[in-house]
């Protein structure tokens, strides 16, 4: 006799939902074990209950670890969508670059802190964008010589052992 198909949506009885709740939690956490042996990965596992209980549990690593590494990597990801977002925000180089020179060549009187401190701004963040750019494109260029360079010593070791 097969399990029948649960309809997912709320459990009105209250001591049923803790029951399942608890069931599927501790499943869940029992899965999370195992992808980290399967796949030798560090996992951590957060759950809150309905009342606002904390249930947490960790493998590989120790969850202030994971936790660690994901916030350090989620600010980088994050700075870089700020860095985006800005960068859509604003005018483009070559635009900008026209309205500074222009700016630079008016008259000291005409230009107001706010436009030169706007400007500025603007110039940082599309600086930002293009270094940001100009390290992805380098990398890349990195990596593409590494697989030739290995591709060569292969080829190399090939023809000497002949």
């Amino acid at each position: 006799m097969g399990r029948r198909k649960v309809e997912i949506k709320r459990i009105e009885k209250k001591s049923s939902r803790q029951v399942t709740f608890s069931k599927r939690r501790n499943g869940l956490i029992e899965k999370a074990r195992q992808l980290s042996i399967l796949c030798e990965s560090s996992i951590a596992v957060l759950v809150v209950s309905g009342s606002g209980k904390l249930y947490n549990s960790s493998s590989g690593d120790n969850m202030s670890k994971i936790i660690d590494r994901y916030e350090i990597q989620h600010a980088d990801e994050q700075k870089v969508l700020d860095l985006e977002e800005k960068a859509r925000n604003y005018l483009p180089h070559e635009k900008l670059l026209e309205i500074v020179q222009s700016k630079l060549e008016e008259p000291v009187d005409n230009v107001s802190v706010d436009s030169l401190m706007s400007m500025e701004e603007q110039l940082e963040t599309a600086l930002s964008v293009t270094r940001a750019k100009k390290t992805e494109l380098m990398m890349e260029d990195l990596k593409s010589l590494q697989e030739k360079e290995k591709l060569l010593r292969e080829e190399n070791q090939f023809l000497a052992s002949q």
